[in-house]
């Protein structure tokens, strides 16, 4: 597949993640390192937890380099499994709990799971993978080996599948996204300015299912800090108390959270002066936003632009560079980030260019998807290999990228990636539509939620635009439902046929 994961001049020796936690026991074992509400584990207990399950996985014949599957709520157990498949060299399959089951029964046939674990809120679907309950004590102490037990050393390799990260998606199998070892260890490195040690107090509000969330916590885990846990359903007044209560020093959140947090009315009164740094990536983060946390959060502000699939990542520091809000900051050290135009060639300074990025942080592939791989990468006269983002941007004089657009018309919508087609395939299934576009739109509560413009089919009745977006509704995953519906007699399209998303955006914002 053309694809090698190694670290690259400047980092740090790769070392496993499951091997650098085990020597964190052992350094500090009385330590805490995962908490969530009444519940919370020592460094040591932790380890122990972790060797319990890795050693159960092997007596069930997981070998390494095989998958296991993950779906539910944050949980220090959902955590616990997630490390025990790593120190087992399995690779972990984190699931969104918003997927429909059918999506469900896809990815864990594609990620080639041998256990499903799941809550009991997972909807059933048929399988031959082995299911076991994740929030039922009683369950997990019936499959585990006794406490004490110890796995067989495994040699992890850089190049291994670390995790499986699948994309949104309604039709067909969503691609997984597959991230090796070397890929988290430079995530690891990565982080190694922003605060983190023993002392360190991650909380955690977005699902462990999420590249954004685990772009924190393993960072966190890794130099030897305690994480946080909440359930994944964020409320702001829970999250500030929290956060004032364990004396929270890191944070990742997605831009809408950071919105509902600033606005609570209540936000002012917390003490958050242990906050040493906050991170954001996932949505577009607007400089005003920025600015808000910059003057009223102590602590800096570091925000990630990258993908799950990994390439290039651009880094701003806010803090550093209040001047820079407006841009997703610089190439990260050891990154390589260039503009191409549409026919593949590099853009000459200043002008602007689809994103494509080439670093030790990469995916290995889209599992058990070449074509798809083969469309993501670009390769430079060299014969380098990069990841293209589909978005497009510009480089100021400084090395500062500034986001243009996203020429896939990805909806990101309260952190999680909505793709319009699939919106569009489901609407496009009711009798009474001819074609259908979906596009963002601006949303306080979410940051952007997607709306649909169908045109009817002719000669048919269709029907009112409320029946039909509640229709679609049905058919979609919790976090891909349409917030509103217009009819129009044609779409509009440019002179090749392109539907005019921007056009449409405006329509509805009156832009």
């Amino acid at each position: 597949m053309n694809a090698q994961a190694t670290v690259p001049a400047g980092l740090p020796p790769f070392r496993a993640i499951p091997d650098v936690l085990r020597e964190l026991a052992l350094t500090h074992p009385r330590h805490l390192a995962a908490r969530q509400g009444d519940r919370s584990l020592r460094w040591d207990e932790l380890d122990a937890a972790i060797d319990r399950v890795a050693a159960t996985l092997q007596r069930d014949g997981v070998q390494p380099r095989q998958g296991i599957a993950l779906c539910g709520a944050n949980s220090i157990d959902y955590l616990v499994l997630f490390l025990g498949g790593l120190r087992a060299g399995a690779a972990v399959a984190p699931l969104p709990n918003t997927a429909l089951p059918a999506q469900l029964a896809g990815m864990v046939a594609d990620s080639g799971a041998k256990l499903f674990f799941a809550d009991a809120g997972v909807p059933p679907f048929d399988t031959p993978v082995r299911r076991i309950r994740m929030d039922d004590p009683d369950a997990l102490r019936a499959w585990l080996l006794p406490a004490g037990s110890r796995p067989r050393s495994v040699d992890i390799q850089p190049d291994w599948p670390f995790n499986i990260i699948y994309s949104s998606g309604t039709t067909g199998t969503p691609k997984g996204i597959v991230q090796p070892y070397a890929m988290r260890w430079a995530h690891v490195a990565r982080a190694e300015n922003y605060g983190y040690d023993p002392d360190a107090v991650a909380l955690v509000a977005t699902s462990l299912c999420s590249n954004t969330t685990l772009v924190s916590v393993f960072p966190c885990l890794a130099k030897g800090g305690c994480v946080v846990l909440t359930d994944g359903r964020f409320d702001p007044a829970s999250y500030l108390r929290l956060a004032e209560e364990t004396r929270a020093t890191h944070a990742m959140l997605v831009p809408v959270q950071y919105q509902r947090l600033l606005a609570h009315p209540e936000f002012g009164r917390h003490d958050l002066s242990a906050f040493r740094m906050k991170f954001c990536t996932s949505a577009p983060f607007a400089a005003a936003l920025k600015a808000d946390v910059l003057a009223r959060w102590p602590g800096g502000l570091v925000e990630y632009y990258g993908m799950t699939e990994g390439g290039g990542t651009c880094i701003l520091e806010a803090h550093a560079f209040p001047d820079k809000l407006a841009t997703v900051g610089r190439p990260a050290e050891g990154h390589d980030i260039r503009l191409i135009d549409e026919d593949g060639h590099e853009v000459a300074a200043g002008e602007i260019g689809e994103v494509v990025g080439r670093s030790g942080a990469m995916m290995i592939a889209y599992n058990n998807q070449p074509a798809r791989t083969r469309e993501a990468e670009w390769y430079d006269t060299q014969g380098q290999r990069f990841i293209r983002t589909g978005d497009v941007g510009r480089f100021d004089a400084e090395g500062f990228l500034t986001l243009m657009d996203r020429r896939k018309d990805m909806v990101i919508s309260g952190g999680f990636n909505i793709y319009p087609s699939d919106l569009e395939t489901v609407l496009r299934q009711h009798p009474g539509v001819a074609d259908a576009a979906v596009v963002g739109v601006p949303s306080a509560q979410w940051g952007e939620t997607p709306v649909a413009f169908v045109v009817p089919a002719a000669g048919a009745s269709p029907p009112e635009p409320e029946a039909l977006r509640l229709w679609a509704n049905e058919r979609l995953g919790k976090t891909q439902r349409l917030a509103g519906l217009r009819f129009l007699p044609e779409l509009p399209r440019s002179d090749i046929g392109k539907v005019l998303k921007r056009e449409l955006r405006d329509r509805y914002t009156g832009g």
